[in-house]
């Protein structure tokens, strides 16, 4: 049987013919925008699989534990003395150092790191915290 694409204009119009519920199988294929649109307008995605929008990883190292360093790896942090006071809420700067070095620890030296430090910046950038 051969597969159904739907997009966001095919959402819309199912919408607006008063449909509220779309059965997605196997055969049944929805673009990531009509997955969101779909769930703009409130339609009913019917499904037997997980709920997992089209085109999202499964990301199970987001859930893992932290993986103790090897004797060899550089530390993720430098150690704050106690006299160096803490500020309450964490600016962009210590954010992108947080970031930065939580990679960095993940990944070791197989990073670039000007071109990590320029995602980091932009990342920090959009979504408003500098």
């Amino acid at each position: 049987m051969p597969k159904e694409f739907y997009t966001e204009k095919d959402i819309e119009d199912l919408f607006n013919r008063g449909i509220r519920s779309l059965q997605v199988s196997e055969n049944v294929v929805l673009t990531e925008l009509a997955y969101e649109k779909a769930n703009r307008l409130g339609l009913e995605l019917v499904s037997e699989r997980a709920e997992n929008p089209p085109a999202a990883p499964v990301r199970p190292y987001l859930s893992e534990q932290p993986r103790r360093q090897s004797a060899h790896a550089q530390p993720a942090a430098t150690p704050v003395t106690p006299a160096t006071p803490q500020p309450s809420t964490p600016n962009a700067t210590d954010i992108e150092k947080r970031i930065r070095s939580a990679v960095i620890a993940k990944l070791g030296n197989q990073v670039d790191t000007k071109l990590l430090d320029n995602i980091i910046h932009r990342v920090v950038k959009s979504v408003g915290l500098k």
